[in-house]
């Protein structure tokens, strides 16, 4: 495999995104992995429009596609196709295929929103719906003992708001705790995006990916966001507690569907 051969620059430039949110920009990432978009937008002093990439060769962004979307930071809105959906810090929204119109505002541009998204094709169109965080289903895990005392919040995923293939959720660690995803996995039949954010401006988190006997790790920085294909392991480890979004797309939506690897089997 090649990127068993790769340096730490290679790594980066082949999975790492930087520089997500830029004010009033539309930022898109578009991934041959599972043809995921990671995205987001800043509106601060203007609205900013969702527009199909050229790589999309669509009509509109969503024409063959769905979109799961939360908001990290600010209150703002989300008008999609003439529905206005009012979003604070946590909440998520879910868009399906065929929503032609979607437009992004803040509430207030001294705090402005900040939305992270996922996107994947879809051949299914289900109804739109906002996921509020109070609405999401919450399972707390670990122990402070391990440091990684957590809360998983699931938003779109089979047992919730139904999806064509996206399934999407935010993880929040409890002060004290910086592990996520240890015992680690993979998972053949999807790939996953993590995006890393309320990070303590001097903190970082080392995110551990490869196969699991040959591991890699990148640094990373807040509102950053990694690539993880469906072969490598994605597990981290911060100088803080932080949170981070998850995203995953591919055959299999079951949550559970996962090849656990044994802490002493790592390399």
């Amino acid at each position: 495999m090649d990127a068993a051969g790769y340096d730490t620059e290679t790594l980066r430039e082949e999975f790492l995104i930087t520089e997500i949110f830029k004010a009033d920009e539309l930022c898109l990432t578009y991934s041959h992995v599972d043809r995921m978009v990671i995205g987001s937008a800043v509106p601060v002093k203007k609205a900013i429009r969702l527009e199909a990439q050229d790589e999309l060769r669509a009509d509109y962004f969503l024409e063959r596609r769905e979109i799961g979307i939360i908001d990290i930071a600010g209150r703002g809105a989300v008008t999609a196709d003439g529905v206005r959906y009012e979003l604070s810090k946590g909440d998520g929204l879910y868009l399906g295929r065929g929503t032609r119109s979607v437009v992004f505002e803040s509430v207030d541009a001294a705090h402005p929103a900040r939305f992270y998204f996922n996107s994947c094709p879809a051949h299914v169109a289900y109804p739109s719906a906002k996921v509020g965080l109070a609405d999401a289903v919450h399972t707390k895990m670990g122990s402070l003992a391990e440091c990684n005392q957590r809360t998983i919040n699931k938003y779109f995923h089979p047992d919730g708001l139904k999806t064509c293939q996206l399934v999407m959720g935010m993880t929040v660690l409890e002060p004290g705790s910086v592990w996520n995803t240890i015992p680690c996995h993979t998972h053949e039949r999807r790939m996953e995006a993590y995006m890393y954010f309320d990070i303590a401006n001097d903190g970082i988190v080392f995110h551990y990916m490869g196969q699991p006997d040959e591991t890699r790790h990148v640094v990373m920085h807040g509102e950053e966001a990694i690539i993880s294909p469906s072969w490598s392991i994605h597990s981290g480890c911060g100088t803080g507690n932080y949170s981070f979004i998850w995203g995953m797309a591919g055959e299999n939506q079951a949550f559970g569907d996962q090849d656990a690897v044994k802490i002493a089997d790592l390399r």
